[in-house]
């Protein structure tokens, strides 16, 4: 108890909680209808993508996040043009996207600033890396990500289960499907400095999992997928601190164990 405690006495621990719960929820919320969609591995991609717009912007002597978030946002409205209009699919263009995107930063990285503290933490995150004017433009964009998901919130709830029925009603699916794939893109950003690029995609699809193996209805799911990623990140972060682990990868970890006792809570219901 006393760690615990003498936890939140550093900064830098309490913005992590700040930015680390904001990015989750909202990881997690839009996790489900990714999935349902059969994008999860978007976040994958994009992670990707902005570890090379950030190779870029750190060889440039550029600030990385007001780099990496109009890139990402552009990378992600190709994706989705890509999926729907080209005959690859969709794994496969993110598959290509994501290994170029990798393959672009490391070869910028390597021949200018080299494999340092400072790539390392965007690859696998760092609660170190961020500071107060990072948490606020990460507090200010999650804000925004929350409050879009909640206002379309039944748009998006109609285009991830029948695109052709909500198009015939009137609902403008590529509007929609943009706005999925921007929101997605600054989530993605936002928690790059926490999970690292490695990571980033595990908070979009293990909560989401999660939650439908004990809840039905898509608000259920969407409710129980935000409570699992916040409870897991806080749980992840302060296992990390007290027994000295990476951030990133107790996170995950927490998260698979979750996923785990979701799968065997079903199983005993059936």
């Amino acid at each position: 108890m006393k760690l615990l405690l003498q936890m939140f006495m550093y900064p830098f621990i309490v913005r992590a909680f700040v930015v680390g719960i904001l990015v989750s929820l909202c990881a997690a919320l839009l996790g489900v209808p990714l999935v349902l969609k059969r994008y999860s591995m978007i976040g994958d991609g994009l992670s990707h993508v902005s570890f090379g717009a950030l190779s870029i912007a750190l060889a440039c002597g550029w600030a990385p996040l007001p780099v990496s978030i109009p890139v990402v946002i552009v990378a992600a409205v190709l994706l989705l043009r890509m999926t729907e209009n080209s005959p690859m699919g969709a794994d496969a263009a993110i598959a290509v996207t994501s290994a170029s995107a990798l393959a672009v930063g490391v070869i910028v990285t390597s021949v200018t600033t080299g494999m340092t503290t400072d790539v390392d933490s965007y690859m696998f995150g760092s609660i170190l890396a961020m500071d107060r004017t990072d948490v606020a433009l990460s507090v200010a964009l999650s804000a925004a990500v929350l409050v879009l998901f909640v206002v379309f919130y039944h748009k998006l709830f109609a285009i991830t289960f029948d695109e052709s029925f909500s198009r015939a009603t009137g609902v403008k699916v590529g509007l929609y499907n943009t706005l999925l794939s921007v929101l997605t893109a600054l989530t993605i950003v936002l928690g790059m400095r926490m999970m690292g690029a490695m990571l980033i995609s595990s908070l979009v699809i293990f909560p989401a999992l999660s939650a439908m193996r004990i809840r039905k209805s898509f608000r259920g799911v969407v409710i129980c997928a935000g409570i699992i990623s916040v409870g897991s990140f806080c749980a992840g972060l302060t296992l990390s601190y007290l027994v000295s682990t990476p951030v990133g990868a107790t996170v995950v970890a927490v998260n698979l164990a979750v996923f785990l006792c979701c799968c065997a809570v079903r199983a005993l219901k059936k």
